[in-house]
């Protein structure tokens, strides 16, 4: 590997473990359950695919295929687990619904008419008028 790989390698690998730790002191420094979450997430999996692509410059092509598919499932799964955490949170009233500037969620329970997490999410059909 070059010297000029080298150095985007190890910036790219410092960068995403600087990340990794901001999202770390945000988890721990943070008041509320949804910017905990905006921490946990965001970050994070950034910071994540910085060290991934970082190590990927490093290694052969085979090998960073592996990380490659880590990357994207990193990707899929970080932002639908951080919406049910959230979803879960507001549902159990751990949230401070009046700090919130816009509830699309509290709207889309009223409308449907319930506050159960049985179809309460607005993917269903509408409601019947």
């Amino acid at each position: 590997m070059s010297a000029v790989g080298t150095v985007v390698s190890s910036v790219l690998l410092l960068g995403g473990a600087a990340l990794c730790l901001l999202g770390a002191l945000g988890l721990l420094r943070f008041p509320d359950v949804l910017s905990r979450l905006q921490a946990a997430t965001k970050p994070q999996t950034l910071g994540l695919l910085l060290i991934l692509l970082g190590t990927m410059m490093r290694l052969d092509f085979e090998d960073a295929a592996t990380l490659m598919l880590v990357a994207l499932f990193q990707v899929i799964t970080a932002p639908v687990i951080s919406q049910l955490v959230g979803r879960s949170a507001y549902r159990a009233g751990v949230l401070r619904r009046d700090v919130l500037v816009v509830d699309h969620l509290g709207s889309r329970l009223s409308e449907n008419g319930t506050d159960s997490t049985d179809g309460a999410d607005g993917a269903g059909p509408p409601p019947q008028r």
